[in-house]
């Protein structure tokens, strides 16, 4: 398996993980008050970022219909402004954006 390769199956195994850990939240506001899976869900967005850190720059220049950039600007935005996280914006993240991430990265493998 490639360092590539890895770093895929990384990304969707962090996707999976938020997406059972916020699967009991109705909406934004009671995803941000269950701290302990608030928390890991953050922990698996900077994973995400980081895992695509390490993707080679020829398959981020060949699969540039997938947002790499904007996805390691959120993993800096969580890692280093903690605090000032908007939970509606993550929820939106959880619910219409780790679906389509998912199913685009799967479509790589």
């Amino acid at each position: 398996m490639s360092k590539d390769e890895l770093s895929l199956y990384t990304i969707i195994e962090s996707i999976d993980t938020i997406l059972l850990y916020s699967r009991s939240s109705q909406n934004a506001d009671d995803f941000y008050h269950d701290r302990k899976s608030f928390d890991a869900c953050m922990i698996h967005f900077i994973n995400i970022g980081e895992m695509i850190d390490r993707l080679s720059p020829a398959f981020r220049t060949d699969h540039q219909n997938i947002p790499w950039q904007e996805i390691k600007d959120f993993r800096n935005l969580v890692a280093h402004n903690y605090f000032g996280i908007d939970a509606e914006e993550i929820w939106d993240i959880i619910e219409n954006h780790l679906p389509v991430l998912k199913i685009n990265i799967q479509s790589l493998l």
